[in-house]
This record gives C-alpha cells, sequence and structure tokens, in this order.
C-alpha cells in the first residue's frame, strides 16, 4: 500500500494505492488564499500542515487497515513557492506563492546580477519563481531575510513537519531559479546573487529517492508504520506526469487546473526561454521537461460564473453547450493573474472585448472556453519553437469533465486529446506511485505506465475554421493592450 500527498492551491488531497495501483480511497481538505495587497499572494504554511492532517485524518478513519499497510509516501505540490523559516524551523512570514505577482522589479535585476542566468535555470526570471520573491524579501522586509536559515517550497515544509528533515527534490527545485538544470546541482552563482548559499537550502534527490521516514509522533498519528519511507516526491505538474505515465520522450499532457500547462517529456535539457518556456528536471532520473504554463485557466471558469452570478461552473458549461453555435465575436483574455508563456508579464489583466447590448451569460462563457483554448494554442507554439514535438497529449485537471471544452480545446490546438480514466486523482497519484519507487527500487517504467484512455476528442476542423478569426483578434489585443496593462 502507498500514500500520495498532493499539496495544492485550493486544497490538500492524500490518496491510497493497492499494490495494482487501484485506487483504495482518497480524502481532501480546503485551503484559502490570502490576497492583502494587489499581485499578493500568500498562504500560512500551518494552514497547509493543518489541511493535510485532516486529510489523513479522513483516510485512517475510513480505511485504517490499508493505512496500517503503507510502505512509501509521496508528496506532490504547488511549485516556486517561498516559505521562510528561522534557524528553529519556525515560518518567519506567510509563504509567497506561485501566482504572486510582485517581483517584477526583482525580476530584472537577477538578470542583470546573473547574464547567464537564462543558460544555467532554462528559464527567464518571472516573479511566480521563487528566487525573486526572495530578493523582494531582501527588498521589503530586509529583517525577515536577515532572520532567514532555510527556504523550502511548499511540499517539502510538509516533510519538515511528517520527518524533521530538510530535502526537496530535482522537478520542484528547477522552478526556484537557484538550480543548475542541466547538471541537476544547487547553482552556487544564482544563490549568490539573492544572498543565499547551499546552506540555506535543503538537501536535492531525484524524485523517486528516499528521503527519510515519519517522525514517531506522525507514524501514531496517521496510524502508518514508522518504517514506510518518504520519497522526495515531485512538483505538481511532473507528479501529474508521473501519474498519467508521461515519462517518456516526447508524451505529453494539458492540465486544466486552477493554472493550465501544457507539458512535453524528454531525454534531454531543451530550453526556450526567451518565449516563457520552462525547462525543469522531470521527476525520474536523466530526465527533463519542458512546459508552457497559463496562470489561469480553470479558475477563469469559476471567476465568470461568480461575475454572472450562475450557481456554479457545471450549469455556466450546460448554458455554454446549448448556444455554443452563437458566440458571435466576443473574445476573452484570460490573464486574471498576469500571464507567464508566452508573455511574462504579470500586469497583464483579463479582457472580454465585443461586448454588445445581446450578450448573454452563455457567450460570455464561451468566449471563456475559447479564450484558455486560445492561451494554450499560444503555449504550444512557443514549445515547438523549441523543438518539442507533440502529435497528441493527455487531459487531467478539474476542466477535463466538459466535453465541450475539450472540442474547443481539440481544435485550437489541431491535436487530438486523449483522456484517460482515474486521472482525476491527479498528482497525488504520481505522488503515490514515486513512494512506492523509493520503497520498492522497481524500474520507474515498469510503475510510471500510461492511464487506459477512456475516450479520444479529434480536432473539428469546421469549429477550427469557425474560431480563427477570433484567434487573430486573441493575439492582436494582447498586443494593443500590453502598455495599457502596465499603466493600470
Amino acid at each position: 500500500m502507498h500514500l500520495g500527498i498532493d499539496l495544492g492551491t485550493s486544497g490538500v488531497k492524500a490518496v491510497l494505492i493497492d499494490g495494482k495501483q487501484r485506487l483504495v480511497g482518497q480524502a481532501t481538505a480546503p485551503l484559502e488564499v490570502s490576497r492583502p495587497q494587489p499581485l499578493w499572494s500568500e498562504q500560512d504554511p500551518e494552514d497547509w500542515w493543518a489541511a493535510t492532517r485532516q486529510a489523513i485524518a479522513e483516510l485512517r478513519r475510513l480505511h485504517p487497515d490499508a493505512m496500517a499497510a503503507v510502505r512509501g509516501i509521496g508528496l506532490s505540490g504547488q511549485m516556486h513557492g517561498a516559505t521562510l523559516l528561522d534557524a528553529g524551523d519556525r515560518v518567519l512570514r506567510p509563504a509567497i506563492l506561485w501566482n504572486d505577482g510582485r517581483s517584477g522589479a526583482e525580476c530584472a535585476e537577477l538578470e542583470r546580477r546573473v547574464p547567464g542566468l537564462r543558460a544555467i535555470t532554462g528559464n527567464r526570471a518571472m516573479p511566480g519563481f521563487t528566487a525573486p520573491k526572495l530578493l523582494w524579501v531582501a527588498n521589503h522586509e530586509p529583517e525577515v531575510f536577515r532572520a532567514t536559515a532555510k527556504v523550502l517550497l511548499p511540499k517539502d515544509y510538509l516533510r519538515l513537519r511528517m520527518t524533521g528533515t530538510h530535502a526537496s527534490d530535482l522537478s520542484d527545485s528547477a522552478g526556484t531559479l537557484w538550480v543548475d538544470v542541466a547538471k541537476r546541482c544547487w547553482s552556487a552563482e544564482m544563490l549568490a546573487a539573492t544572498g543565499l548559499t547551499e546552506f540555506h537550502m535543503p538537501r536535492l534527490y531525484e524524485g523517486s529517492d528516499a528521503t527519510g521516514t515519519l517522525l514517531p509522533d506522525v507514524a501514531a498519528e496517521w496510524g502508518v508504520p514508522a518504517d514506510a519511507v518518504v520519497a522526495a516526491g515531485a512538483g505538481d505538474n511532473a507528479a501529474g506526469a508521473v501519474g498519467v505515465g508521461v515519462v517518456a520522450p516526447g508524451t505529453a499532457f494539458l492540465s486544466l487546473g486552477t493554472s493550465g500547462v501544457l507539458f512535453v517529456s524528454g531525454d534531454r535539457f531543451a530550453p526556450n526561454p526567451e518565449r516563457g518556456v520552462h525547462a525543469f528536471c522531470h521527476a525520474l532520473p536523466s530526465r527533463w521537461h519542458q512546459m508552457s504554463v497559463i496562470l489561469s485557466a480553470a479558475s477563469c471558469l469559476t471567476f465568470a460564473a461568480r461575475l454572472t452570478g450562475a450557481p456554479d461552473e457545471a450549469t455556466l458549461l450546460r448554458e455554454a453547450e446549448a448556444h455554443a453555435e452563437d458566440i458571435g465575436s466576443l473574445v476573452f483574455l484570460p490573464y486574471l493573474s498576469g500571464e507567464r508563456t508566452p508573455h511574462n508579464d504579470p500586469h497583464a489583466k483579463g479582457v472580454f472585448f465585443g461586448l454588445t447590448h445581446e450578450t448573454n451569460r452563455a457567450a460570455l462563457a464561451l468566449a471563456v472556453l475559447e479564450g484558455v483554448a486560445f492561451a494554450f494554442a499560444d503555449g504550444l507554439a512557443v514549445l515547438e519553437e523549441a523543438g518539442a514535438s507533440v502529435d497528441r497529449m493527455l487531459v487531467i485537471g478539474g476542466g477535463a469533465r466538459s466535453a465541450l471544452w475539450g472540442r474547443i480545446l481539440a481544435s485550437a490546438l489541431g491535436r487530438p486529446l486523449d483522456y484517460p480514466a482515474g486521472a482525476e486523482v491527479g498528482p497525488a497519484f504520481g505522488a503515490a506511485r514515486l513512494g512506492r519507487l523509493a520503497a520498492t527500487g522497481e524500474d520507474p517504467d515498469s510503475v510510471c505506465r500510461p492511464l487506459e484512455i477512456r475516450h479520444t476528442v479529434e480536432p473539428d476542423p469546421a469549429l477550427a475554421a469557425r474560431m480563427a478569426g477570433r484567434r487573430r483578434l486573441f493575439q492582436r489585443l494582447y498586443g494593443d493592450l500590453r502598455e495599457a496593462f502596465a499603466g493600470s
């Protein structure tokens, strides 16, 4: 039996997987995001730990025998978050999250300090990454910076509470801008540029490596054997890839979660930082991956439901489906939290363009679905510029439940979309697979097999033709509005 724990932005999910990789049980606990100022996004790490304990308690209540048989535990989590600890491992301030945009000026400063930054890290300096956040803290909260003894990513704070060890995996840590991604190690030059050293960092492991066992009081509370090993784990996207079997070179997935991700697995370091492509280590040894990331995906539908007074997203999708031929010329820019790929623009804003007296709720919903699809298409284009070859892709995440969105996405991307069975378990399932590898030492390719495909959505040429004009307008609008965004 193996346990996977995924620390997301909106909640913690814990899953139990048996030896045949069947889902035995799952439990979730919610989290809230604090936005105390424009561009800010924060959470209290103590809330992560409380939510984890809540989810595990529910799993133990429902499946005590299975919990008592756990041999390996894996962790996955939201990437890039800055968790600052003092010398006694006490949290110094709320964690600054992946979708926080306050450190734009620090990104420019970091690029100035390290002219070779993009060659080392495979990425541009963007506000979402961890290193610029530490420069911001040094500039604006110097007393906190001086007291910082360790910087941990969100899931690695959970590991500290679970095992008492400071450790991280390469896939998650590659998103800090402190890792030499080709060499798979901390970069002394990048750390020095933010006033830090390896002393401030956790020890690095491959995602399938063991990093320790549970503290006795944690093992007793969770009802898990004290010798169950805790794997290094992965950032949420790499864990999701492990979970659906996107580990062989050229395999890919599209994630429709709070944010949106196009993820392509590879066997080499292949960056395209000028266009906002992320080139990171994968969660398995000697493997890398490329990602394009849009900061608002399924969250745009939640926004539209709230904006229009729809009872929920499902209602909005039903209304959109009933009026799928009536969208007209309405276009939506989905930059509600700024944007990463390809624009690297924390100031970008969401826009509805083309509103008339006839615009109704269904038209707004359809424009949202198309706008997110167009943003994914922009991301695919820059992945291909970096040498990625994507013939088809798996679809995971909450937005994958919408058949209409699948048709729009397949047609905008011009690629078949495969919907795997069991993908709704998400990164927690990949974390459980990594926990199994840490416990058993099995060959990763034998464990991280692709999931069974439930159905495939093919591109619709007629739909693609109807969307073509709106796609061109979508791309033009961002260019026309970029200066206005910067000044707003």
